[in-house]
């Protein structure tokens, strides 16, 4: 798996509202919500081994936080008689197999949703993965989020700004008003580039930290 970046706050300041709160909470899903980052890396491992390929760390930048069409497209390049779609629908099985009994909730995450929900903020759910493999992942989460970004709502996942973007634009917010808590570099680059002030989290060492980083102050540890 590769490295991901420290716990830290990516801006100056967040931006807040009257009450301290941003006007939107923008979360990636993968990673970051669920420690599902270990299931996508052993998928796409599977079926680059079916490929004849071996992956390694050099790997990751391509891999992790990517799109599964990304993904399916570096893994065939130079590979004969495969098609992207192919091996994008062999990816995407091999993932939800994963996610069906392998699935861990990043500690702290439903009791940030809660805290959230109560205080009427608005939240997005901008997540990579196929919308197949969020809807497995939502129940797990017990929360009702306003908005759903999957992979297949914009031409260009993540790095690109196209899901943050399209997630202000459908809760018709600012970008700059918004806060992104993301895990991995492609996350992070995507949310920046919209214009998000980003979280930056380590699901291993859970959620609570980001209460106090989206009220301005810095995360606790961080």
């Amino acid at each position: 798996m590769p490295d991901r970046p420290a716990d830290a706050i990516v801006s100056d300041a967040v931006p807040s509202s009257v009450d301290g709160m941003p006007d939107a909470v923008l979360f990636d899903m993968d990673g970051t919500l669920v420690d599902t980052e270990g299931l996508w890396w052993q998928a796409a491992a599977s079926v680059a081994r079916s490929l004849g390929r071996a992956l390694t760390a050099a790997d990751a930048p391509h891999v992790t936080g990517r799109t599964v069409g990304d993904t399916a497209a570096y893994l065939v390049d130079g590979v004969g008689g495969v098609s992207v779609e192919g091996v994008a629908g062999a990816l995407t099985e091999a993932f939800a197999e994963r996610v069906r009994t392998g699935l861990t909730v990043v500690p702290g995450a439903p009791e940030l949703l809660a805290e959230l929900a109560a205080a009427d903020v608005p939240t997005a759910l901008v997540t990579a993965s196929p919308r197949s493999i969020a809807e497995l992942v939502l129940p797990r989460l017990g929360h009702a989020f306003d908005l759903v970004i999957a992979d297949e709502d914009t031409d260009r996942g993540k790095p690109h700004p196209d899901p943050y973007l399209e997630a202000a634009r459908r809760l018709r917010v600012a970008p700059a008003r918004c806060v992104a808590v993301e895990d991995s570099p492609a996350g992070v680059a995507a949310a920046t580039a919209a214009g998000c002030r980003v979280l930056v989290v380590d699901p291993a060492r859970g959620l609570a930290q980001v209460r106090a980083g989206l009220r301005g102050a810095p995360p606790h540890g961080g």
